[in-house]
């Protein structure tokens, strides 16, 4: 039950064609000319304004606020969950040990 098994090679169902002949060829050597070297700017490739950087503080700030947010609601609500389902639990237990008195 436990031992590998080993597949085993099925027969072909389809037709099998006969593998291509390979003729061979004569090599022809050329020189590739190497390529120009790209000229590189002068300018830096992020430019940033006083405003963007702004935008920028502006919005991760923005995303921090949201996602703490969110994070701050969820943890809420499983507290309030478990606050609930300890309550429940009480008034169950209670109920139970009442009918047991009697």
């Amino acid at each position: 039950m436990f031992r590998p098994k080993i597949p085993t090679m099925p027969m072909p169902t389809g037709l099998v064609s006969p593998p291509a002949v390979v003729e061979p060829t004569t090599v022809a050597q050329h020189h590739p000319t190497p390529a120009p070297a790209p000229v590189a700017s002068a300018r830096p490739t992020v430019q940033l304004t006083p405003g963007a950087v702004l935008a920028l503080v502006g919005g991760g700030t923005a995303v921090v606020l949201v996602v703490g947010a969110v994070l701050v609601s969820m943890l809420l609500a499983v507290a309030i969950t478990g606050a609930s389902v300890a309550v429940c639990a009480l008034v169950v237990r209670s109920l139970i040990a009442s009918q047991h008195r009697r």
